[in-house]
């Protein structure tokens, strides 16, 4: 098992992404190359800028995958109001993202906390 796999915030970030992907395959077929083919990247691009970033030597690269996972956390936010705004997700759907990505962004926050922490020694 690789150091990542035991990180509740990557955890939480693939299952996540198995969410969305579920979320998003009921989209019209017109977004299936723009807005679906954005969330499902994003929302993958969480986990595996978590897992990228556990096999850098430094804890500053480490903490810069982790910035990077934050980024696409809330690039992911952005699409789901846009979603729910286009009427393609019911207010449910967006509430439960939200709460999933609160709690993803917030693991991340002390991650990078954890690490800036670790430079800074």
């Amino acid at each position: 098992m690789y150091s990542f796999e035991k990180l509740e915030v990557w955890i939480e970030a693939k299952e996540f992404t198995k969410t969305i992907y579920k979320l998003t395959s009921g989209f019209p077929d017109s977004e299936k190359y723009v807005l679906v083919s954005q969330l499902r990247r994003a929302a993958i691009s969480i986990c595996s800028n978590v897992a990228e970033g556990s096999a850098r030597n430094s804890y500053k690269d480490k903490a810069h995958f982790t910035v990077m996972a934050f980024s696409s956390a809330v690039e992911v936010l952005n699409q789901i109001i846009i979603s729910f705004e286009l009427d393609f997700i019911t207010e449910k759907q967006y509430q439960d993202s939200r709460i999933l990505l609160e709690s993803i962004t917030n693991k991340l926050n002390g991650l990078r906390n954890f690490q800036i922490n670790q430079i800074n020694k």
